[in-house]
């Protein structure tokens, strides 16, 4: 897209800009959606038809602002637009998968550890306990009866767990119900809760002020910036304010309905819609949800490490007193 945009700013047709696109991209996705757009436009169907096409794969946003350019005749500032949408939606995706990557191969270390410690180490201990015929302590018989578990019932559970799982995302796909009770939970949930709902909130405010910025009229700016929240239960919320506009009513009205905004933001659009400046506090609003996700992600394994240390502990004690407690009977 910046490629695209850089060449049209050079006065280059959007024939040429795309045939250099497909002489330079390697994507063979790409190269097959390009290709098709370049032979649209060829035969005379405007840009963003040629877009629309593959609405599902280059989102609606996409098809919104090439509109836009067309219709304005700046074509490249909307493609430029584009493009640092995009590019914030990326940039927040991958900051997220980074800041989870250490505590997840903790997670995931912890998990091979135990079972390798229940199912090879705690059955050498259990035979020779056998001998004494002493009776055991709990933590012993809670590790054997986990040993047991793991070794006869394991498969079973692994199976069961897959199979949940695909009967969750089969709901989930197909009832619009079950997708918005789910997703309403996530956002209960610790840590989890909080970045969603950063991550979401934070995305609508920016393509909002970055479409209504451009000139899209309001309506038709926050129908597509709602359409990119991939919370149902958000999305659901923040229809609200549509509704609002809808019916006549201010888009505070709106953005207080949905009862998803704290009193300092629904405050700035108020003052923003007062005094005709509401795309520079959209813009500050933007910004705060931004740095208020920046330093949750940031801060995201400080916040788990509590958690992680507390199952490490609890892992090694009870290893310990499952060990160690029938063998100072033995001594006994």
């Amino acid at each position: 897209l910046r490629h695209i945009s850089t060449m049209l700013n050079a006065g280059l047709p959007i024939t040429t800009c795309l045939e250099d696109i497909l002489k330079t991209s390697t994507h063979k996705r790409l190269l097959e959606i390009y290709g098709n757009i370049l032979n649209e436009v060829e035969s005379g169907v405007s840009s963003s038809e040629a877009f629309r096409r593959f609405e599902s794969e280059v989102g609606t946003i996409s098809v919104a602002l090439i509109d836009l350019g067309e219709q304005t005749g700046s074509l490249d500032e909307s493609i430029e637009k584009l493009a640092d949408i995009l590019q914030e939606v990326y940039d927040n995706r991958m900051k997220l998968k980074k800041a989870t990557r250490y505590p997840v191969i903790v997670i995931f270390a912890m998990i091979i550890a135990f079972s390798f410690v229940i199912t090879l180490v705690v059955p050498q201990f259990q035979a020779m306990f056998a001998e004494y015929n002493t009776e055991l302590p709990f933590p012993t018989l809670f590790l054997l009866w986990i040993e047991n578990a793991i070794t006869k019932y394991g498969v079973y559970v692994l199976l069961g767990a897959v199979g949940i799982g695909i009967v969750l995302s089969f709901f989930y796909k197909r009832s619009f119900n079950f997708k918005l009770l789910f997703d309403k939970y996530m956002l209960k949930v610790y840590i989890v809760g909080q970045v969603i709902y950063l991550s979401m909130i934070g995305r609508f405010i920016f393509v909002f002020d970055r479409l209504s910025t451009s000139g899209v009229p309001i309506l038709d700016s926050l129908k597509t910036s709602i359409g990119i929240v991939e919370n149902e239960y958000l999305k659901d919320r923040l229809s609200e304010i549509i509704g609002a506009i809808e019916e006549g009513r201010n888009l505070t009205s709106g953005f207080s309905e949905t009862k998803l905004f704290e009193s300092m933001v629904i405050q700035m659009i108020s003052a923003g819609e007062s005094s005709g400046s509401l795309s520079s506090m959209l813009d500050k609003i933007s910004n705060i949800y931004r740095k208020k996700y920046s330093y949750l992600v940031d801060n995201v394994a400080t916040m788990i490490e509590p958690l992680l240390i507390a199952a490490i502990a609890g892992f090694v004690l009870l290893l310990a007193l499952g060990i160690f407690l029938p063998m100072w009977s033995i001594a006994e």
